[in-house]
């Protein structure tokens, strides 16, 4: 056996993507140029790592079992790296975040002077829909999750980062001149909800139930981004979180329809399982988030919270 930490990260990529041209994109470099670190690989194999089926790659369930190896070496020589620079007194390793869809307008601001005060410190955020979240949090695979909706099966602690404000919102199509409208309009017009299990869809069904309203289901769609599209091209309404809409509302693609009890609020919250053993970097990390937090949501967030 003679292959590269540079063959095991180019196969690694690759199964990943179940593609050549796709991992070739996010390696940045030619298809041919994998195609051949894949040829050399697989040379040092009596056993077929992939297969090509009606122009489709697979990998075969031998190369999983190599991929798996592979990725257990790629950590150790990334955690020797670590070390080294730990020796030096450099803060470095991974921090692994997951973060649901509407969490990614805001996560963001709480990572970006932390990254570039620890310019070693690799970052992994999966932004995705609650449940893998959730999930992700369960297995240990994160550090830390983001959400709105406390998980109630998980034994967890957390840090409340900001609150969350929820409107009806439509596109500027129609006009709605009243300063202030009762919680009956909400029956008279097509809903668009987020789909079961949503932080925003909790949120809203439970206004809903508490005031007894009945309201028309126009739709369910799986992400915030998804529901706002459709309402700006005149679908329906929706009640959406304000942090997601702002620049939406500046260039009246959106309108806010003022109601009566609104806006909905929740909260942000960073949670972690409550015996996970934090590395280095998720120790430093949380530290700076409740350090720097009201800083960071007066800079970044003051029209939200103003």
């Amino acid at each position: 056996m003679n292959y590269t930490l540079h063959q095991l990260q180019i196969f690694l990529k690759i199964v990943k993507k179940e593609s050549i041209t796709k991992a070739s994109e996010e390696l940045h470099l030619t298809q041919p140029a994998v195609s051949i670190q894949l040829r050399n690989f697989q040379d040092q194999f009596p056993i077929p790592l992939t297969e090509v089926i009606g122009r489709k790659l697979y990998i075969t369930d031998f190369g999983k079992e190599i991929a798996t190896a592979a990725q257990k070496i790629i950590q150790e020589v990334d955690q020797i790296s670590y070390k080294t620079m730990a020796y030096q007194g450099q803060l470095s390793g991974v921090l692994k975040i997951s973060v649901v869809s509407t969490g990614k307008y805001i996560i963001p601001y709480f990572l970006s002077d932390f990254m570039k005060q620890h310019k070693e410190v690799n970052l992994v955020l999966d932004v995705t829909n609650k449940q893998i979240v959730i999930n992700s949090l369960e297995k240990n695979s994160v550090d830390f999750s983001l959400v709105s909706v406390l998980p109630k099966h998980l034994h967890i602690h957390k840090t409340n980062l900001m609150e969350n404000q929820l409107y009806l919102v439509g596109n500027t199509s129609e006009i709605f001149e009243k300063k202030m409208y009762d919680t009956s309009i909400l029956s008279e017009l097509p809903l668009i909800y987020r789909e079961s299990g949503s932080g925003t869809r909790h949120t809203m069904e439970k206004y809903l139930e508490q005031n007894n309203i009945t309201v028309r289901k126009k739709m369910e769609l799986t992400s915030n981004e998804a529901v706002k599209q459709a309402v700006i091209a005149g679908l329906g309404y929706s009640i959406m979180p304000l942090i997601g809409i702002r620049n939406d509302l500046e260039a009246k693609r959106l309108q806010i329809i003022p109601v009566k009890g609104f806006p909905l609020k929740s909260i942000w919250n960073l949670i972690w399982l409550k015996n996970k053993q934090f590395s280095p970097v998720a120790k430093a990390f949380l530290q700076y988030v409740e350090d720097k937090k009201d800083e960071i949501i007066k800079e970044k967030f003051r029209l939200i919270h103003s």
